[in-house]
């Protein structure tokens, strides 16, 4: 018994692939912003211990 036209697998591949690369860009720049903000943290952070020290 058919059970309708066969399916374009081809196109199923190309288009998971393009998913894939999307998922992978994304997760990227989440890791690029937080090392980023991370840095911007620690600088502001010592500023502000040089600020504190600097007036004593």
């Amino acid at each position: 018994m058919p059970k309708g036209p066969e399916k374009d697998g081809k196109n199923k591949a190309l288009h998971t692939k393009l998913l894939n690369r999307k998922k992978e860009k994304i997760q990227e720049e989440k890791r690029e912003r937080a090392i980023r903000l991370k840095a911007i943290v620690t600088k502001m952070n010592q500023q502000k211990n040089n600020n504190n020290s600097s007036p004593e």
